[in-house]
């Protein structure tokens, strides 16, 4: 009997210590401990040995290199045989074969130790082994899943890099495989949504689940908490409106439809509607809501403007011509560093193609009345080049930016834009106009009024909420606010088709 009761106790005992370390072996199972690195320091502890986790090639996982034989290996590796165990001068091995998903070939789990292997640390390697494989499973589905997000991500970065330069043959070439259907379109909506750069990896899942197949979305590459959605005929502009509705601190800048080869002009007007979002309740505009100054004259005067200005451009071959049109239309709305990772070029090569139309056009781009002129004309140039197509070239040259902007329906737009800033006794008016007329340069305009430049910022800023247009970042915005001092005459007409002329001291846009 009391050899019995040893007996029981010696098996309760055995149990228990397997108990234990099966325990802590489980508990790196749990999502908060799924860890490699940490389950290899667990098992040379446990084991009281020196481990080693390698790859087919003999790459270290982790663990301490200890050199395994490498016949042995090698055996395991290729399937031959799923353990090894070897005495070596007084030093005990253990090798067994740890299953990968991905790639095929197999890891191997090297156990070193002094002391023979008992049935307690048998049992701790094989059982360590299987745990190792359902880590390495989990770790590299991961990665795989993370791999596969990454190039489906940089393949939509391209697929809209190719539509910003018009390019819509090739977008929809490389479209086609994976999203088919989706650009199979001529009319499309491009939508900004803006939150916290913290937030966008978030945002973008979302706008990827309430939008599915039915609209491409991007990871700005420019702006860290911008996600860019191009979405077929507004196909998911009701879902984005809701989307942004329910979620604190996100805005959304919607743009009018348009060609999908004025994806550009589209961004540039989702972004210029971005800013009347935030000072939106609803936290949402689009760009149609409000009246621009281009709806407001005559289109075939506007078109043929448009053509006599931009033809220095008609001599270059058709694609040379579409990207410094888009590459400008863009350099024009944003620096030349944002510019250039939008359209996944260099800033320098940015910069070469805009001195490029800039001398072609024999214009100066550091005067924000040429810059307002330009971007007018780039933005209407795809009519233009519609009326040349249709034969109507009798209009082609004749009308005058002058001309343009003498309407009365314009002079009314105009009157009541500048019209808001007249209550405010700080004068902002002049302030405005004195600032546009030096270029944007705070200290200039500083000098020109007598005060100093942080009260020109402060008074371009106030000016922001009451026109309900961003005016500090060059863009859309600010071109519109230049058009209607031109229009109501407060500065003098730009000097276009004309030899630049070198102006040291002002600032350039980069």
């Amino acid at each position: 009997m009391a050899g019995r009761e040893d007996g029981t106790r010696q098996r309760t005992a055995g149990a228990g210590a397997h108990a234990d370390w099966a325990a802590e072996l489980l508990d790196h199972l749990r999502p908060a401990g799924r860890d490699v690195h940490r389950v290899v320091t667990w098992l040379a502890s446990a084991a009281h040995a020196t481990v080693s986790l390698q790859d087919g090639t003999g790459r270290l996982l982790a663990g301490t290199r200890t050199g395994p034989d490498e016949s042995l290996a090698a055996d395991i590796t290729s399937g031959r045989i799923a353990t090894a165990a070897l005495e070596d001068r007084g030093r005990h091995l253990r090798l067994v074969r740890v299953d990968r998903v991905h790639p095929a070939s197999p890891a191997v789990l090297a156990v070193t130790r002094d002391a023979p292997f008992d049935r307690r640390t048998s049992d701790i390697v094989t059982h360590t082994a299987q745990v190792l494989e359902l880590l390495l499973a989990g770790h590299e589905s991961t990665a795989a899943g993370h791999r596969l997000r990454r190039a489906t991500a940089d393949l939509r970065l391209a697929i809209l890099q190719l539509l910003m330069v018009e390019d819509t043959v090739s977008a929809r070439r490389v479209a086609a495989g994976l999203w088919p259907g989706l650009l199979d379109t001529d009319v499309a909506c491009v939508y900004v949504v803006e939150s916290d750069p913290g937030e966008r990896d978030r945002l973008a899942e979302e706008c990827l689940s309430v939008t599915g197949d039915r609209a491409l979305v991007v990871r700005c590459p420019a702006m860290d908490g911008h996600v860019i959605v191009l979405t077929p005929r507004d196909a998911a502009g009701q879902q984005l409106r809701s989307l942004v509705g329910r979620i604190p601190g996100v805005f959304l800048g919607g743009s009018a439809p348009q060609s999908l080869a004025r994806t550009a002009t589209a961004y540039g007007q989702a972004v210029s509607a971005l800013a009347v979002a935030r000072f939106r309740p609803q936290k949402a505009a689009v760009y149609a809501e409000r009246t621009r100054p281009e709806r407001l004259m005559d289109p075939a005067a506007l078109y043929g403007w448009t053509a006599h200005l931009l033809r220095p451009l008609d001599a270059l071959p058709h694609h040379t011509r579409a990207e410094l049109l888009a590459t400008t239309r863009l350099g024009l709305e944003f620096t030349a560093v944002n510019t250039a990772k939008i359209l996944g070029v260099s800033r320098n090569t940015v910069r070469a193609r805009m001195d490029r139309v800039e001398a072609l056009l024999r214009t100066d781009f550091t005067d924000l009345t040429v810059r307002a002129a330009v971007h007018l004309a780039v933005n209407a140039q795809t009519a233009a080049d519609q009326v040349r197509a249709d034969g109507d070239a009798g209009r082609v040259g004749t009308a005058r930016l002058t001309d343009l902007l003498a309407g009365p329906a314009l002079r009314a737009w105009a009157g009541d834009l500048l019209g808001r800033l007249e209550p405010d006794t700080r004068n902002l008016r002049r302030t405005l106009r004195t600032w546009i007329a030096v270029g944007g340069n705070a200290e200039r305009a500083a000098q020109t009024l007598g005060v100093h430049a942080q009260t020109v910022r402060e008074h371009v800023r106030s000016a922001e909420p009451v026109l309900e247009r961003e005016l500090l970042a060059a863009g859309s915005d600010l071109y519109e606010v230049v058009l209607a001092h031109l229009v109501a005459g407060d500065l003098d007409q730009p000097a276009l088709h004309r030899m630049k002329t070198d102006h040291p001291d002002s600032p350039v846009h980069g």
